[in-house]
């Protein structure tokens, strides 16, 4: 029977590292932090970057959990997922304390 040595814990952290490990994603995830929400229209207006490119970053922080979307119209609007975003600074901060 195989097990695996990585605590659930590392493998989150590494999820979400992951997820961050773009400075596209990085400025989004800065940005959502610091205002309550955006939508995907407004960010495209922001960053030098292709419609669909930007798409992709959005769906990798997406899945990872750290933010959510909501569809409202023909728009979508993007925040930061607290509750993960509080898990992420914990996990982190236990991995840099350690």
């Amino acid at each position: 029977m195989k097990y695996s040595i990585f605590t659930d814990d590392q493998k989150q952290a590494a999820r979400f590292a992951k997820a961050m490990g773009h400075p596209v994603r990085m400025y989004v995830l800065e940005l959502l932090n610091k205002q309550s929400c955006c939508y995907s229209g407004d960010l495209t207006d922001i960053l030098p970057i292709a419609k669909s490119t930007l798409s992709q970053h959005l769906k990798e922080l997406k899945d990872a959990g750290l933010i959510q979307g909501e569809i409202e119209g023909p728009k979508v609007k993007y925040c930061i997922n607290r509750e993960n975003w509080q898990q992420a600074q914990q996990l982190f901060q236990n991995f840099l304390n350690y």
